[in-house]
C-alpha cells in the first residue's frame, strides 16, 4: 500500500475527515494509527447544534433560493461546508413540509429552493433556512441537561427522539433546544461506521439497525443543550 499524505486542513468538520479517511481506506491507502485515533477522537466529541436562521431571498423573483452555496459564500464563518441537517420555516415559523408548497430542494447538500412556477398560487412564501452543524459554528454559552438514555438497539434501533424524552421527562428538557450530543454508553466504543438517521437537535437522536452494515447499532446516550 502508498503512504500518503493527509491534508487535514482541508477538512472542516467531523463528518468531513471520517468521509475522507473513508475514502483511504476503500482506495487501500495507509491509515495510519494516529489518524484512526484522530478520527475517533473528533467523532467521539463534536457536538452538533442549529445554526441562526438566514434569509438570503424572497419570492419576488422566480422564487426563494437559500441554497446552501449562496449561504456559504455570504456567511462563510457562520455555517459548515458539510451540515447533517438542514431545516426551513416561513418567517413566522410555519415548518415549510406544513405550507403545503412544493419545494425545488430541500437537503443538507443543496439547501432550500421554492420556485414560484411550481406552486398553484404562483408564488412561493418567504423562508428561512438554518443547518445542523459542529458547535464551533453556532452560541458558544450552552446549558446542557443530563444524559438520556431511553432506548437501546434490541429491537429496531436505538431511537432517543425529543419528543419521547420530552414525554418521559418532564420539565428536564428546555422547549427549544440548540444543542445535541450524542455517543456511545461504552466508554471503548465510537458511532464510526454507524448511519446516524437523525441527529439535530429539534429531534434528536436516532440509528436504525437496518442502515448498519451488520445489521445492529451501538448503544447511544444524549444531552441537549440551551444557549
Amino acid at each position: 500500500m502508498t503512504k500518503k499524505h493527509f491534508p487535514l486542513h482541508k477538512y472542516h468538520c467531523a463528518h468531513a475527515v471520517y468521509l475522507f479517511v473513508q475514502n483511504q481506506v476503500k482506495k487501500e491507502t495507509f491509515v495510519s494509527a494516529t489518524m484512526i485515533k484522530l478520527v475517533i477522537y473528533t467523532f467521539y466529541f463534536t457536538l452538533y447544534c442549529w445554526t441562526q436562521w438566514f434569509d438570503r431571498d424572497d419570492p419576488s423573483g422566480t422564487g426563494d433560493w437559500e441554497t446552501l452555496s449562496d449561504l456559504l459564500k455570504q456567511y462563510p464563518k457562520e455555517i459548515c461546508p458539510n451540515p447533517v441537517d438542514v431545516e426551513a420555516t416561513t418567517l413566522s415559523g410555519t415548518p415549510a413540509k406544513q405550507t403545503g408548497e412544493v419545494f425545488y430542494k430541500y437537503d443538507k447538500t443543496s439547501g432550500f429552493v421554492c420556485r414560484n412556477e411550481d406552486q398553484k398560487q404562483g408564488m412561493c412564501k418567504d423562508y428561512r433556512v438554518r443547518f445542523s452543524c459542529p458547535s464551533a459554528y453556532c452560541s458558544k454559552k450552552v446549558c446542557w441537561t443530563k444524559w438520556f438514555d431511553r432506548d437501546d438497539p434490541s429491537g429496531t434501533g436505538d431511537w432517543e427522539l425529543l419528543s419521547d424524552l420530552r414525554t418521559e421527562n418532564p420539565g428536564k428538557i428546555c422547549e427549544t433546544p440548540q444543542h445535541i450530543q450524542a455517543k456511545p454508553k461504552s466508554p471503548l466504543s465510537s458511532f464510526i461506521g454507524d448511519n446516524i438517521y437523525i441527529y439535530n437537535p429539534t429531534q434528536g437522536f436516532v440509528c436504525r439497525n437496518k442502515d448498519q452494515t451488520f445489521k445492529k447499532c451501538r448503544d447511544y446516550k444524549v444531552r441537549f443543550g440551551c444557549c
